[in-house]
């Protein structure tokens, strides 16, 4: 099966022994390509011993995903590239550095289309986006929010960004005009989960007001961690948030910028779901076995869509539970998951460590 014949096939509607093997046969073809184009890669996984195709998902060599912060991994010449995407980081930190070719991105594209019209319909409806707009204005050099606002801006019609660019507060001057507008009716919303809770939600309870989006959409993703230490979890997250907007449908997805488009969205059930062109395997940290199914471990995320860099099968620093396969309440098929926090950085470092020399 060809990667087109991925797209065309239901989003959640193949069975999970369906879908592995056409990934399989996807994913090895990639994998060749890679071993062949890009020289690191190649002498990565010759140094495992993985030169051939896998048999399994689970027996596909894998990156760690903090190799893209300290090489530039991709397998095109420098010619065919299209954009350069890179992680959010504080001041100091290294990011991560994914180089784009014209069909990657656009399969990057089609498949955040994909799957996004699962969840918020296929008619583009007014959006509100739960950031400022300076966070977009560098258009070859996208941040990891910048290159997701966009992304997500596909779907949406009168975009209006809520907060001013100075302030970072809620901008009323541009919010009561567009509420006043589209209110009543659908809108979505779209913004990274601290900023959404720390700019907007927390600073509707701070101030005192609420508004009423009574069919509203919000979809976020990412920044956990934080809400996390202020003891701020998901149930909190989405009870506050109804409370302050009147929104009901509230949608978390999982995803990284080394594998834009490759988003996991929870479904109604409060699980996130692998799309029919990406999987997931959660893995043992001390010696990397698959975990059993209700097992901790280290989250390793497939996906057919990195053309253009050996981002195709990549071991997160993120820990998480396999849910089940072709089970869930909400009916759509494929494997569900749960994230539940990140790996501690001493252990990070040593699963990189094992990387860093062959990569050199």
């Amino acid at each position: 099966m060809l990667l087109e014949e991925l797209f065309e096939a239901p989003i959640y509607g193949v069975p999970q022994p369906e879908k592995e093997a056409a990934l399989l046969a996807v994913l090895n073809e990639l994998d060749a390509r890679h071993r062949a184009n890009c020289a690191p890669y190649g002498a990565i996984t010759r140094a495992e011993g993985k030169t051939g195709a896998a048999h399994s998902l689970s027996d596909l060599p894998f990156l760690p995903v903090r190799l893209f912060k300290s090489h530039l991994l991709e397998s095109i010449p420098e010619e065919e590239r299209f954009k350069m995407l890179t992680s959010s980081g504080t001041t100091g930190q290294q990011v991560s550095r994914i180089s784009l070719d014209r069909a990657t991105s656009a399969y990057q594209t089609k498949a955040m289309v994909k799957i996004m019209q699962e969840f918020v319909g296929k008619a583009r409806v007014p959006m509100l986006v739960l950031d400022h707009p300076s966070v977009v204005k560098d258009r070859l050099n996208f941040s990891a929010r910048g290159a997701g606002i966009l992304g997500m801006s596909n779907f949406g019609r009168k975009h209006t960004y809520a907060l001013d660019d100075e302030t970072m507060q809620p901008n009323w001057d541009v919010i009561d005009p567009f509420l006043e507008q589209f209110g009543d009716g659908p809108v979505f919303l779209f913004g990274f989960t601290f900023m959404a809770w720390k700019y907007f939600v927390r600073a509707l309870e701070e101030q005192g007001r609420t508004i009423n989006i009574p069919q509203g959409v919000l979809v976020h993703s990412g920044g956990w961690k934080k809400l996390l230490d202020e003891a701020v979890d998901n149930p909190t997250f989405k009870a506050r948030t109804t409370a302050a907007t009147g929104i009901k449908r509230i949608h978390n997805f999982y995803g990284m910028v080394e594998q834009v488009g490759s988003i996991f969205v929870e479904c109604e059930a409060g699980r996130l779901h692998a799309p029919s062109f990406a999987d997931v395997i959660i893995r043992r940290a001390h010696d990397w076995s698959v975990a059993d199914k209700g097992e901790e471990g280290l989250i390793q995320v497939l996906s057919c869509l990195p053309q253009s860099y050996p981002g195709h099968s990549l071991l997160t620093e993120d820990i998480g539970t396999l849910l089940g396969e072709d089970d869930c309440p909400c009916g759509r098929h494929g494997r569900t998951f749960a994230v539940h926090g990140r790996l501690p950085k001493a252990e990070v470092r040593g699963c990189s460590d094992t990387f860093d020399g062959q990569a050199a």
